[in-house]
């Protein structure tokens, strides 16, 4: 028989010793308690002592049996501190006051469905299987501070799906063997992985569809030894990286180290120095409202793209300065911008010869790889849009002779600056770019220079058309006519009309280069003559010349008069002028003929002076319509 206001009367000393402890509300020290006898306790809990609160407090505690708690509703808290296990405890279902276990051992919890009007705390525990926390419900914090979780063989090490936590979840230090599912759960406030570290070939992060009213922080020397999913994740805060190291092995096919697709960021993201990820950093389709900070961290991912960040859209800056590293291909096609893109003292090594990518690029104010940038392969920046400058200034760009190191085609910006470290052996490709300033070097010309299609207003550079003409003979398609337009119309602009015709004269050299034989010999002749149009003073004294030898000739050997007079005087200077210009009567040839060897001399100056206006005439031709 057992009294009505005492335990059961089988039940042993410390299983009695629980049961008065419990009425008190106070800690219970017991070297060995029954499963059954707690749960006989929890659910037909005696009233507590008069002026005292029931609460289940057991130190120290052995627990033999099954503790099946299922379905169980539990009014009081629980707390347990460095008690020992024999079977997983099972809570499938219950609703608890609250749930406290510090430095316990148990072989596995099965909390599906539970909840916690107050906090769940599982503190420097060791749990030898699942922690099972589907779509339990936490009235306020749940922690999992320090302790180690063993996952089974083809189970996870923590399934916490559709977990909510009304405040945060705290997980400082953990140790997981296996994976950790944390799909669709909602944490209102923080929720904090510092210091954690998923082990084992199954160990994993995967929270896709996860959403946190704050921050997340997966720092402080979290290591994640398989691939961390963070698919259309929401975070109200900002998403911390600081010091992780992230290997993604283990990862399938399309799967990234750290998968932050589709998501939405509303603060930074922050993965400076410390970070190491080992796979590659996925941020496609994803929104920041803030920025994002890469500076120091190192991204290996020789395979394929170290960053892959299509059509990201960032409100802030992007930062990957200051010893960045990037072993693979930085990919930012259709990337959207708010602030500036800094990459200065980068140093990025492509995958299949591509360093950065970042073709349809948008940034609100500048791009800056200068500083010391290196890229091992091509940058590629074709028809970006930058709102204030791109600079390039002391950047080095490794690429073999006769590929791109550099694409600019048809970028816009205000200002370019190509004042490289040392001059690429690969093209820079500036075609149909356009743009406000352009500065460069002559040091740093690459020997091959695509710039059919550049337009700009300013050109700082060397000014003397000589040193830019070494500048427009390095496209390696050969003669392009553009560039000799765009160069002497900047020439006009400024007021250098000499350095503007010198640029025509050698745009219709090059163009005689690539003509057919006749049209070259032509071409040959109007130089000779009259600079195409560009040298008229050539004409000039070409007619002086003639003129000065016709009227030497014809004064000394005066050519014989003709017809029945009267004879004007005869004037050998203009008798060789009637003879040299075309369709004009001087009133000397009309009366003085020329014979003998004179005849050949006189038909010498008709040709030279038709030819002569005919060459005139078609040069400056050329010169009044392109005016």
């Amino acid at each position: 028989m057992t009294s009505p206001h005492g335990p059961p009367a089988h039940w042993t000393a410390d299983e009695q010793h629980m049961w008065q402890q419990y009425r008190r509300g106070e800690w219970c020290d017991v070297g060995e308690v029954g499963a059954d006898a707690v749960r006989s306790l929890l659910l037909t809990a005696p009233e507590p002592e008069s002026g005292q609160s029931a609460r289940l407090h057991l130190r120290g505690a052995r627990i033999t049996g099954a503790l099946d708690l299922a379905d169980a509703d539990i009014g009081v808290p629980v707390r347990m501190h460095r008690c020992t296990f024999a079977s997983p405890l099972l809570m499938r279902g219950a609703r608890v006051n609250a749930l406290v276990l510090v430095g316990c051992e148990v072989p596995g919890i099965v909390a599906t469905g539970a909840a916690t009007a107050r906090e769940m705390k599982i503190v420097d525990c060791v749990v030898d299987g699942t922690l099972d926390l589907r779509s339990c419900k936490v009235g306020a914090w749940l922690s999992l501070d320090d302790s180690r979780i063993e996952g089974p063989p083809g189970r996870p090490a923590l399934d916490a799906q559709s977990l909510g936590v009304a405040m945060g979840l705290s997980a400082a230090g953990l140790v997981c063997n296996g994976a950790v599912l944390l799909h669709s759960a909602n944490v209102q406030e923080y929720l904090g992985f510092r210091g954690a570290r998923l082990l084992g070939p199954e160990a994993r992060l995967r929270a896709p569809e996860l959403v946190v009213g704050g921050s997340v922080h997966l720092d402080r020397g979290f290591v994640n030894e398989g691939a961390t999913n963070l698919y259309r994740a929401t975070i109200g805060g900002s998403l911390h990286l600081e010091e992780a190291t992230l290997t993604g092995r283990g990862m399938g096919r399309g799967q990234a180290a750290l998968g932050l697709v589709c998501a939405t960021v509303e603060g930074n993201i922050q993965a400076g120095a410390g970070v190491l990820v080992s796979g590659c950093v996925d941020l496609r389709d994803t929104q920041i409202r803030g920025t994002v900070n890469l500076d120091g961290a190192r991204v290996d991912n020789p395979l394929g793209p170290a960053v892959k960040a299509f059509r990201v859209q960032v409100g802030g800056d992007l930062h990957a300065r200051d010893g960045f590293v990037a072993v693979g291909t930085l990919e930012l096609s259709g990337a959207r911008i708010g602030g500036s893109l800094q990459l200065d003292g980068a140093e990025l090594t492509g995958h299949d010869g591509i360093a950065m990518r970042a073709r349809n690029l948008v940034v609100g104010a500048r791009i800056d790889c200068s500083g010391g940038f290196t890229a091992h392969g091509t940058v590629w920046l074709s028809s970006a849009s930058v709102g204030s400058r791109i600079s390039f200034a002391g950047a080095a760009i490794s690429t073999p002779e006769g590929e791109d190191a550099l694409i600019l085609r048809r970028v816009g910006t205000p200002e370019l600056s190509l004042g490289l470290r040392e001059a690429p052996a690969g093209r820079i490709d500036l075609s149909f770019a356009a743009l406000g300033v352009l500065r460069d070097a002559p040091a740093t010309w690459p020997a091959a220079l695509v710039l059919d299609g550049l337009h700009y207003d300013a050109l700082p550079g060397p000014a003397r058309a000589a040193e830019r003409l070494s500048w427009l003979m390095r496209d390696p398609a050969g003669f392009v006519p553009q560039p000799y337009e765009q160069l002497a119309a900047h020439y006009q602009r400024i007021g250098r009309d000499t350095d503007a015709r010198s640029v025509l004269l050698a745009k219709h050299r090059r163009l005689r280069s690539t003509l057919p034989l006749p049209q070259r010999l032509w071409g040959l002749l109007q130089d000779l003559v009259i600079g195409y149009g560009y040298l008229p003073s050539r004409a000039v004294w070409l007619l002086v010349l003639l003129l000065t030898l016709g009227a030497t000739v014809f004064s000394a050997h005066r050519p014989s008069p003709v017809g029945d007079g009267p004879y004007p005087a005869f004037n050998a200077p203009l008798y060789t002028l009637d003879l040299l210009i075309p369709l004009t009567d001087l009133g000397q040839d009309r009366f003085y003929a020329a014979d003998g060897a004179l005849q050949w001399i006189a038909v010498l100056l008709i040709c030279a002076g038709w030819l002569l206006a005919t060459v005139a005439a078609t040069s400056a031709n050329r010169v009044l319509r392109r005016n």
